[in-house]
C-alpha cells in the first residue's frame, strides 16, 4: 500500500488567484498530507511563502526577463520543468499535476525515483481542445498528452463530459469528477453593486463575473445590453482581462451598462449575491468550452441567483435539470435580449428555493471527499 504523504502540487502561473488549486490543497492539508505548492515566480512575490496556511515555493526563472516571443517561451517552460525536477528529484511521494503543461515534472520525477512517485492528472478542462489551439501547437498537445497519461495514476476533471471523453480516447477507466464549487455557505442578499454603482433600486442587475477575455460572451453581452430601448435591466462585468478596457469605454456611453473590478475569493459571494441574475455565456469556439461547467454557475448557485446561460451541453443541462433560470438559444444579442425579456416572468421564489435544495449537493464539501477518495486509492 502508498503510504507516503507528502504531495508536492504543480501550477504553472504565480498562485495568486487560483481557488481550485488552492481549496484541493486545503483539502488535502486537512487530510494529513504534507503539501507544497510549486508555481511561477514574479516580481513583487515571494519565492518561499505562506498562503492560507500553504507552503508556496514560486521558482525563479533565469529566463523570465527574455522577450515573450513564443519560441523563448518555449525556453522559459523547459527550464521551469527542469528546476523543478532538479529540485525534487528525490522525492517520495505524490505529484498534482494541474493541467498538461505540468505533466512533463510527473514524469521526470517518476522517472528519477523509479516509480517512487505517483501522479494524479487534474485537467482543469478539455486540455487538447481549449480555445485557439490548432495547427502544430495542438496535434503536439495531443500527441504529450497520450505519451504522459500512460505514467499517471489517476485522473480527475471537471466535466462528465470531459470524463467521459478521456475515458474513451485514451482507454483509461473513468476519470473522477471535482468540480469547481464553492465552500457551502449561507449567503444573506446584499446590495453592494447599488450602493458603488449608483444602480437603482427598480433595475434588475445581470452580474457576469470572472475573466474578461474572448470567447466568454462578454462582446455579445455588451452589444445585446446596449440595444435596450430602455434601462430596466443593466449589466454589471466585475473581473479582469484583455476585454476591461472595452467595458469601461461602454460603460461610460450606456446607462445600462457597469463595470466593477475584481474582489478577492474570500468576499466574492457577497458581490454576487448583490445582483438579481447571473451570467455565464460561453461561446462555442472549443470542445473545451462545449463541454465547460464553469465556477461561476455554482458561485451563482450558493449566491441563490437564477442563472442565465449558454445552450452549451453541460450548462443547458445544469440549468434546465434543476429548473435555475433561462438559456440562451444562440449567442447573439437578439438571443439574449429574448432571454432578458423570458427572465421577467420567471417564478423568482421558486428557483431560489430550487437553489437552496440542491447546493448542498454543488459544494466543495462534497467536492472534497472525491478528491480525498483519489488520494486513497492511490
Amino acid at each position: 500500500m502508498f503510504l507516503n504523504k507528502k504531495v508536492i502540487s504543480i501550477v504553472l502561473n504565480n498562485f495568486q488567484n487560483d481557488s481550485r488549486v488552492l481549496k484541493e490543497n486545503q483539502s488535502l492539508q486537512k487530510a494529513g498530507y504534507d503539501v507544497l505548492i510549486v508555481a511561477l515566480h514574479e516580481n513583487q512575490l515571494a519565492e518561499h511563502e505562506q498562503v492560507q496556511g500553504l507552503n508556496v515555493h514560486r521558482v525563479k526563472l533565469k529566463s523570465r526577463c527574455w522577450p515573450k516571443w513564443k519560441i523563448v517561451q518555449v525556453f522559459k517552460y523547459i527550464e521551469f520543468i527542469f528546476r523543478v525536477a532538479s529540485k525534487y528529484r528525490n522525492l517520495i511521494g505524490i505529484v498534482h499535476c494541474h493541467d498538461l503543461n505540468a505533466l512533463p515534472v510527473g514524469f521526470l520525477l517518476k522517472t528519477f525515483t523509479k516509480g517512487d512517485v505517483k501522479i494524479v492528472y487534474d485537467a482543469h478542462e478539455y486540455e487538447t481542445e481549449t480555445n485557439g489551439s490548432k495547427g502544430i501547437s495542438k496535434q503536439l498537445k495531443k500527441w504529450l498528452e497520450r505519451f504522459f497519461i500512460r505514467y499517471v495514476d489517476e485522473v480527475i476533471t471537471v466535466s462528465e463530459s470531459i470524463a467521459k471523453e478521456y475515458e474513451k480516447l485514451y482507454a483509461i477507466k473513468k476519470p473522477y469528477l471535482v468540480l469547481n464549487c464553492p465552500l457551502y455557505q449561507h449567503v444573506p442578499k446584499q446590495n453592494l453593486f447599488r450602493e458603488s454603482l449608483g444602480i437603482r433600486v427598480d433595475q434588475q442587475i445581470f452580474l457576469y463575473q470572472g475573466a474578461l477575455s474572448k470567447g466568454r460572451g462578454v462582446e455579445i453581452l455588451l452589444e445585446a445590453f446596449s440595444q435596450l430601448e430602455r434601462d430596466d435591466n443593466v449589466v454589471v462585468f466585475m473581473g479582469y482581462g484583455t476585454l476591461e478596457k472595452v467595458i469601461l469605454e461602454k460603460s461610460r456611453d450606456w446607462s445600462t451598462i457597469f463595470f466593477h473590478p475584481a474582489v478577492s475569493p474570500d468576499v466574492l459571494l457577497n458581490y454576487t449575491a448583490s445582483a438579481d441574475f447571473g451570467v455565464c455565456l460561453i461561446e462555442d469556439t472549443c470542445l473545451s468550452y462545449r463541454y465547460c461547467l464553469p465556477n461561476k454557475m455554482f458561485e451563482y448557485l450558493m449566491a441563490g441567483l437564477p442563472i442565465m446561460s449558454s445552450n452549451l451541453y453541460e450548462m443547458e443541462r445544469f440549468v434546465k435539470n434543476y429548473k435555475l433560470g433561462v438559456v440562451v438559444q444562440e449567442n447573439t444579442s437578439k438571443c439574449i435580449i429574448q432571454a432578458l425579456e423570458a427572465s421577467l416572468i420567471l417564478d423568482y421564489p421558486q428557483i431560489e428555493v430550487n437553489a437552496q435544495n440542491i447546493k448542498k449537493k454543488y459544494c466543495w464539501e462534497e467536492q472534497e471527499k472525491v478528491l480525498l477518495k483519489v488520494y486513497r486509492e492511490l
